[in-house]
């Protein structure tokens, strides 16, 4: 049995599944917000239930906000802060009695949809989160590519590329720079797009549909969908990859799977684009999904 937690900023959800990945068992609770050693209780406590209910233990793979330093053994570049230079990985091991594995979230959606989501069958997958932040993450041959830095796919703190002249210096990024990609193409970057064009608060969500009616709206969404075609142009010219899998609450705004690809030919370095942009099949379930199969090898 393969045992999977998504450790989010507000919730915190575990996931017990079959090797084939039958799911057996599922729970989410609040996360704690800004304790440390409660976050590891709870933890311990999903494991326990999960365990409790199957009648069997089970390997431990943790989707995480921000990552493992791979030089440290702290966190780092989380926003649930009370994460950060702190040894996670081991505390739970303590905690749990077991070796666990760490991915950030990104990592183990791309996971997820490349082994047997909307990606399944591919041989190389870059998974996108465009929620709350953008992030990232590369499977290649079924293989998360985490990199010496544990950073591979973390593309959303990269510059906004081929920028008008509007568009700098960007918005401050909590990372200290500006105009990083996840400032443009996040959530929240959309609605403050939103807001400046006409000093209304409106959710990502409102703003897609109002678009199809309002030419402010569609105005706004098809310049996140222009800044979205040559970020993604970048990533096409770097990695190449077969298939670009789209999660997170964006993600969910249809029009973009038609737009973007229609836009970003003019941005990759090669006469036809064949990566195809794609919707998640798991959609939130992708991060327990994908953390549980941190063991699958």
């Amino acid at each position: 049995m393969r045992i999977g937690i998504d450790l989010g900023g507000t919730k915190t959800e575990v996931a017990a599944f079959t090797d084939e990945g039958e799911m057996l068992f599922r729970q989410r609770e609040p996360t704690p917000s800004g304790h440390y050693d409660a976050t590891l209780l709870l933890i311990q406590s999903l494991v326990r239930n999960a365990e409790l209910h199957c009648g069997s233990s089970g390997s431990v793979g943790i989707g995480t906000p921000g990552v493992l330093g791979s030089d440290t053994g702290l966190m780092r570049n989380s926003n649930s802060s009370c994460l950060n230079q702190r040894p996670l990985k081991k505390d739970l091991e303590i905690k749990l009695q077991r070796p666990v594995r760490l991915a950030n979230d990104a990592n183990c959606f791309a996971l997820s949809e490349a082994m047997d989501g909307a990606a399944r069958g591919l041989a190389s997958v870059f998974g996108v989160i465009l929620g709350t932040g953008v992030g990232g993450g590369l499977v290649i041959n079924g293989r998360l590519v985490d990199g010496p830095n544990a950073i591979a796919g973390e593309w959303g703190h990269n510059p906004l590329p081929w920028p008008e002249d509007r568009e700098r210096p960007g918005a401050a990024c909590y990372c200290g720079k500006c105009g990083c990609i996840e400032t443009f193409l996040s959530g929240p970057g959309l609605e403050r797009d939103f807001f400046k064009a006409t000093g209304i608060n409106a959710s990502a969500k409102k703003i897609s549909i109002d678009s199809l009616t309002d030419p402010v709206a569609d105005s706004v969404m098809s310049a996140y969908e222009n800044r979205l075609a040559k970020s993604l142009a970048t990533v096409i010219n770097v990695i190449d990859p077969e298939v670009i899998v789209l999660g997170g609450g964006v993600s969910n705004i249809s029009r973009i799977y038609e737009n973007v690809p229609r836009l970003w030919g003019q941005w990759v370095f090669a006469p036809r684009v064949l990566t195809r942009l794609v919707q998640h099949q798991h959609g939130d379930s992708s991060g327990v999904r994908g953390a549980a199969r941190l063991w699958a090898d």
